[in-house]
């Protein structure tokens, strides 16, 4: 039942988004993504990606290579049997994330590649909690047109699979990487991605712009310190966002100043980078509707100040500014699917260096909201940015708050990169971003917001508030606490990324070894099925 019940929604939430993209009818499409159609064209570096089911213990020669998904049977009677004819005589059946590339079976395609997508009925798996037939389509779009990436295939038309949002989703963050840097002759060109047999198109551009959207989040997440210094960040935000009708506000250190933002501004004392702290904006309903805020938690560099991190665990800290891009990027992506909903993103941005007036052990800071902290590892900085910025949110008299943030390595040993640690006040808010991580197989994992916690980091007889606490273990829980603490009245979700924050390219094969942009696709995910549930 509870199988049948998830598969419910989830159609009714792809419905729902269908009937708005036709609603508003003006997508916005990624780089590198052609809006032609695959039929009917002719070129001659031109591939496609088709799908076998693989099926076990089914007695039979026919059965046990496999079966074609509907589109690959199609192309398999339009070329007269050849792709069956060269998959039997290819080798042992195909495997569930292989894939066979086959050239020249017609003129229309000059390579073709058969990827395993698993078993035909794979669906929710209540153990896994993610929709495993998702998954798989997302692996096999990625797995086929890698391969044929690799072949310097200039377009590529990719099946539905039976769900062309995931099919786009996998093939866009497949063949997506980080070359910016690199020298032209050896960089790997992006292909142009198109749908092939298949007439839900709106899914498949809705699927394009989440990937889009994460790929925005690795790319700035990738881009090196140096490069990507707070002013910069504020520089890229402001020309990506400006340009999808998002407004952005950057305000400068003398603002924050004036805000009391005595948290915030502690941290880039040591940076000879200035602090920055944007403000965006976009109104896809009335004005007097209430927004969402999000917050993120914009760290470009983070050494651990005084507290020095090892040379090994800095290695990656260009990424610690995950939680601002993950909310640049579900800004843009929410303004190109013009969602009916009002949103606001918070981002505080500074670098925490062990300059020469940089923070250290042992002070006290005043926070917005008036609270005194104290400073007891100045490695741990993100909760003090990102409790200024969701105290100033009350400004804007919020639905609810969401903050993202890497704030943890506590989070990573509990959950590895398998999940995102979640912390929340709200039941109802839990179970619609739990539903969200099951529709994009980035999982979500509720963790405790007890006063057990609570009374770690406020029992002491100086300060309001430590921003580690006392007592060995529960890292994360205690982040979480100490930021529940400048909660205004009202619903609000902790979303924990540090373990989240790369990939390894083997968990998710639709992400290249990096940075992984994780949860974007979530968040766009759960905030455009609270507009699903709004429609009447």
């Amino acid at each position: 039942m509870q199988k049948l019940t998830f598969v419910k929604v989830f159609k009714f939430l792809k419905n729902v988004y269908c009937l708005q993209s036709i609603r508003h009818n003006s997508l916005l499409q990624p780089a590198g993504v052609t809006s032609a159609s695959c039929a009917g064209e002719t070129k001659a570096n031109k591939g496609l990606v088709l799908g076998m089911y693989t099926i076990d213990d089914d007695p039979g020669e026919v059965e046990l290579m496999g079966r074609f998904t509907p589109a690959a049977e199609r192309y398999n009677l339009l070329v007269g049997g050849k792709l069956f004819d060269v998959m039997k005589s290819s080798g042992p059946p195909l495997k569930k994330g292989k894939v066979r590339v086959f050239f020249d079976l017609e003129p229309e395609f000059s390579c073709v590649a058969v990827v395993g997508i698993g078993k035909e009925c794979a669906g929710y798996d209540e153990f896994e909690e993610r929709d495993e037939g998702k998954e798989n389509i997302r692996r096999a779009a990625a797995i086929g047109c890698q391969s044929l990436q690799e072949l310097k295939v200039l377009k590529i038309c990719v099946e539905g699979f039976g769900n062309a949002e995931s099919a786009a989703e996998g093939a866009a963050l497949g063949v997506w990487l980080y070359q910016e840097l690199r020298h032209k002759s050896k960089q790997l060109r992006l292909p142009l991605l198109d749908l092939h047999d298949d007439c839900d198109w709106a899914g498949w551009q809705i699927g394009l712009q989440k990937a889009a959207a994460q790929n925005l989040a690795r790319q700035l997440m990738e881009t090196p310190a140096n490069l990507m210094t707070p002013t910069s960040f504020a520089q890229n935000a402001v020309e990506i966002l400006c340009k999808s009708g998002v407004n952005v506000e950057v305000k400068v250190q003398g603002w924050a100043e004036t805000q009391k933002m005595g948290a915030f501004l502690s941290v880039s004392k040591g940076s000879c980078e200035a602090p920055i702290f944007l403000e965006l904006s976009y109104y896809g309903a009335s004005y007097d509707e209430r927004p969402i805020v999000l917050v993120g938690s914009g760290v470009t560099f983070d050494s651990g100040g005084l507290c020095l991190k090892d040379k090994i665990d800095m290695k990656y800290m260009r990424g610690d500014m995950a939680g601002a891009a993950c909310v640049v990027a579900t800004a843009r992506a929410l303004a190109a699917l013009q969602l009916p909903i009002n949103v606001r993103g918070l981002i505080p941005l500074c670098e925490n260096m062990p300059g020469c007036a940089a923070f250290k052990p042992g002070d006290i800071v005043t926070a917005m909201n008036g609270k005194s902290i104290l400073v007891e590892n100045t490695d741990c900085e993100g909760r003090l940015l990102l409790a200024d910025a969701i105290y100033y949110s009350q400004n804007f008299w919020p639905k609810f708050i969401v903050d993202v943030g890497t704030l943890t390595r506590d989070v990573k040993l509990g959950l590895g990169g398998a999940a995102t640690g979640v912390f929340t006040n709200s039941d109802d808010l839990w179970d619609k971003i739990h539903m969200a991580g099951i529709h994009t197989g980035d999982r979500m994992w509720r963790l405790p917001l007890w006063n057990y916690f609570t009374k770690q980091v406020t029992t002491s007889t100086s300060v309001d508030i430590m921003n580690v606490g006392r007592g060995k273990g529960g890292g994360a829980a205690k982040a979480a606490a100490f930021l529940h603490e400048f909660v205004p009245c009202g619903e609000w979700i902790h979303l924990d990324t540090f373990g989240v924050m790369k990939e390894n390219g083997v968990d998710h094969p639709y992400l290249r070894r990096g940075m992984s942009g994780r949860p974007t696709r979530t968040l766009i995910e759960f905030i455009s099925a609270l507009v699903c549930h709004q429609c009447p």
